[in-house]
């Protein structure tokens, strides 16, 4: 017995688990949204952790590197713990093609699960901040991160975050095909590792890391050690936030939609017509 689901295998499932999806009530999908938004913030705050001092002495590449590679924590969270993230979610049109689930009861999972992974996001950085764990360098950093967000043009963040979610939806897709906990987590690393260390943009993961830098904004410690110039200060700001997050989230689903589901279902469709 193989172990690990074929990709026709893995079709059939990615459809199955999207008609169990649209069948969630709204209090299910605002719990596990929630979770996976604080999910993926913790992955967030753990990369910032980590990387804030290691460019100077390891180097730009192995920084971002063991950034990805920790930070692919938090879908981990997701996969193996059950949560309800948005952008794994956007491979479930592939369930619609295939005639398994209405494209409305879609639209219905992706907007509250948004809206949770949302708050779980949020609820995070507001934890992290009255902490204190942000205090000198960490915080510097991790507003740092926040201010380079909300300052990327509209253009490159769509594109980032096409990049983004084709692996991230890839990342959910394999791990689908896993059979045991430790298949699952080296099917989420690689991909999760590649997004995050080459510079694409979650949106989810920009929820958290935007937010947490508009809370730091009122540390003058912080601002004055961040360096940044006047301009790029002005945008770290809720403007700032819509302006990184719209673009990002747009990117994201049409990384996820287009160049996974659509593309599966192309390769598969007749393989799912019995499914419908």
């Amino acid at each position: 017995m193989s172990s690990f689901k074929s990709p026709v295998e893995l079709a059939k499932s990615a459809c199955l688990a999207a008609k169990a999806k649209v069948a969630w009530s709204v209090p299910q999908m605002l719990v596990l949204g929630t979770m996976a938004g604080a999910y993926i913030a913790f992955g967030g705050w753990l990369m910032t952790v980590v990387t804030h001092d290691l460019a100077g002495t390891m180097g730009v590449g192995f920084s971002k590197f063991l950034g990805g590679a920790i930070f692919s924590v938090g879908l981990m969270l997701v996969v193996i713990a059950g949560a309800e993230l948005f952008t794994g979610n956007c491979m479930m049109p592939l369930s619609v093609m295939a005639g398994c689930t209405p494209m409305s009861g879609v639209i219905r999972n992706w907007f509250w699960v948004y809206v949770a992974n949302f708050l779980g996001s949020v609820l995070v950085a507001f934890l992290i901040y009255y902490s204190g764990l942000w205090k000198g360098a960490i915080g510097v950093h991790a507003f740092k991160i926040a201010a380079g967000k909300m300052n990327l043009p509209i253009g490159e963040a769509i594109f980032r975050g096409i990049l983004c979610n084709w692996l991230v939806v890839l990342a959910v897709w394999m791990s689908m095909a896993a059979t045991d906990i430790i298949g699952k987590i080296w099917a989420i690393f690689f991909p999760i590792m590649a997004f995050v260390a080459s510079g694409f943009e979650h949106s989810i993961a920009n929820m958290y890391f935007m937010a947490l830098g508009l809370l730091l904004k009122g540390d003058p410690s912080v601002v004055s050690g961040a360096g940044l110039s006047g301009e790029v200060l002005s945008n770290v700001s809720v403007g700032g936030y819509l302006h990184n997050l719209v673009p990002v989230t747009i990117g994201n689903m049409i990384g996820g939609i287009f160049f996974v589901a659509v593309f599966y279902f192309l390769v598969f469709r007749t393989n799912l017509e019995d499914l419908g």
